[in-house]
């Protein structure tokens, strides 16, 4: 319950960072002549990140996520569960539950990195670019979270 309560809370917050960032998004975008993400700008602001403030949580965010994932990933092995991609794309009949699970897991964990990110871009760049943030942020997240799980559901088992 209380986890439920701290990503709502999170949730919220998140919303309403990305809500703010809307409209200086909107004004850069007719300024410039398109959206930010994935242009020539973007991919030229990714050093900017990488060496920025922020820059720990390029760190921080995927050690975190394959912590949970491993522990997961262990728990699968555990339950007799199959490793949690292989689950995923060819047990069709558990696919609800294992998509549920995914988010139980690391919920809290990928809107603090779209949020890290909303935060992070208006830091660096002045401006937010929320199409941006909700690529970025759960690429830290959800690739090195699905990687250790899956591999830890496949040690586990040996």
């Amino acid at each position: 319950m209380k986890s439920r309560r701290l990503a709502l809370a999170i949730g919220v917050l998140t919303l309403a960072v990305l809500a703010v960032s809307v409209p200086g998004s909107l004004r850069e975008a007719r300024a410039h002549g398109g959206f930010y993400l994935f242009s020539i700008r973007f991919f030229e602001d990714i050093p900017k990140r990488l060496a920025g403030p922020g820059r720990l949580r390029f760190v921080f965010q995927p050690a975190m996520a394959i912590c949970l994932g491993w522990r997961a990933g262990r728990a699968d092995a555990r339950a007799g569960r199959p490793p949690y991609l292989y689950g995923l794309l060819l047990h069709a009949e558990h696919r609800a539950a294992r998509v549920r699970e995914i988010w139980e897991g690391i919920a809290v964990l990928l809107l603090m990195g779209i949020l890290l990110d909303s935060v992070f871009q208006w830091v660096l760049l002045g401006v937010s670019y929320p199409g941006a943030a909700l690529v970025v942020g759960p690429v830290l997240i959800t690739v090195p979270y699905l990687a250790a799980r899956s591999a830890a559901g496949r040690v586990g088992r040996v």
